[in-house]
């Protein structure tokens, strides 16, 4: 089989995993769609968010989104994207998870990866080929076992709250207050709380302060100065937004840009 960048050409691939690889454009949007094998997405350079029904994740390069079979998902394309997906055949490792999970990428599991984009689809069943793809099974296997922190935003089915996350999705900086979205969904504030909190698991200011950190991600990612990106995502000071990246991610917005170059360079 030749390689394709058509998700679809590789459902029914005879081999465990099958790997696709391809290139996208800033704000490229792949529609919702669903596989019948589970995959890892994985951009080993560039940010991409990930949205099922339920959640939207933010990936960074050294991360990766697990997808079992069937889960119903859009991508958007944060800027460039160098996209490593690796199909996963049902069954083929019964310590993969049944739910999406944000994995993190080790050096060895990135490194397993770029590798196996270069080998044929239809690898070797045995010898080294087969071990490079037994061995990247076992890598994701273990990286189930350590969750990570990650830019994970529930999203709530009542269509009134929907619309305030939507306002808030696309104007991060937006300084309005409580009572203001609360309005917009036609909810008392009390109401609007109560229902935010029983769809998503946690307050609509822990929300946009979510939402916040991923679009700063974006901006980061596409080379913004940490002081305007802070300003950009409705932070008073570029001081209390640094402190919130580093809870966030354990490193200063200005060092994870840094990794990021990193990663994007050991994949080129």
């Amino acid at each position: 089989m030749e390689r394709s960048t058509r998700g679809d050409d590789y459902q029914h691939v005879p081999r465990p995993v099958a790997v696709l690889v391809d290139e996208y454009p800033p704000h490229f949007m792949d529609p919702p769609h669903s596989h019948e094998r589970a995959q890892l997405l994985y951009a080993s350079a560039g940010v991409m968010s990930v949205m099922t029904d339920d959640t939207s994740f933010t990936i960074p390069p050294q991360r990766a989104v697990w997808m079992p079979a069937g889960v119903r998902h859009q991508a958007l394309c944060r800027g460039h994207v160098s996209l490593r997906t690796l199909y996963v055949e049902p069954g083929a490792d019964a310590r993969l998870p049944d739910r999406c999970q944000v994995l993190k990428v080790s050096n060895l599991l990135r490194e397993l990866i770029l590798e196996a984009s270069d080998l044929p689809v239809e690898y070797a069943l045995d010898g080294r080929e087969a071990r490079i793809m037994q061995l990247i099974l076992d890598e994701i296997a273990v990286a189930v076992e350590h969750p990570v922190q990650a830019l994970q935003v529930p999203m709530p089915k009542d269509g009134r709250l929907l619309r305030a996350c939507s306002l808030v999705m696309d104007s991060p900086g937006d300084e309005a207050d409580l009572d203001h979205f609360a309005d917009l969904s036609g909810m008392g504030r009390r109401t609007f709380t109560r229902a935010f909190r029983r769809e998503t698991g946690i307050s609509f200011s822990e929300w946009r302060q979510q939402v916040r950190l991923a679009h700063a991600l974006s901006l980061l990612s596409l080379g913004g100065a940490v002081t305007t990106v802070a300003f950009d995502v409705g932070y008073n000071s570029p001081s209390a937004f640094t402190a919130m990246f580093q809870r966030a991610f354990g490193v200063a917005p200005s060092h994870y840009f840094e990794a990021a170059i990193d990663h994007a360079r050991a994949a080129a």
